[in-house]
């Protein structure tokens, strides 16, 4: 059973990272593409989201079973897969602002 605990952990934390990752990895791959632009690079907001919100859900659920058998090692992986999808769900709200505010602008640009 302790071993499944620290599986799941390392798996919210993969999610946890791979979160936080997604964003900047999709804004740093526009540089390379003459097609692919700075706008499209929204379409991974709902992933990088997903993922964090993935990421708590497991590592919650990991941190109240450890708890309750005092698994510190999985306890430790959770708090910080926690703390990772946290971060990946605050950069996915920061996309979604930055898109509606380039939405506003558009917006206010086009009335005359």
């Amino acid at each position: 059973m302790r071993a499944r605990r620290i599986r799941s952990a390392w798996g919210a934390l993969v999610a946890g990272v791979a979160s936080v990752a997604t964003l900047p990895v999709a804004v740093y791959l526009t540089r390379f593409s003459a097609r692919y632009e700075l706008l499209h690079a929204g379409l991974a907001i709902p992933l990088g989201g997903g993922l964090g919100l993935a990421a708590l859900a497991l590592s919650g659920r990991i941190r109240r079973l450890s708890a309750l058998r005092v698994d510190r090692r999985a306890a430790t992986l959770a708090r910080l897969a926690w703390l990772l999808g946290l971060a990946g769900v605050c950069l996915a709200l920061a996309g979604v602002v930055a898109l509606l505010v380039y939405a506003l602008l558009e917006y206010a640009g086009t009335r005359d």
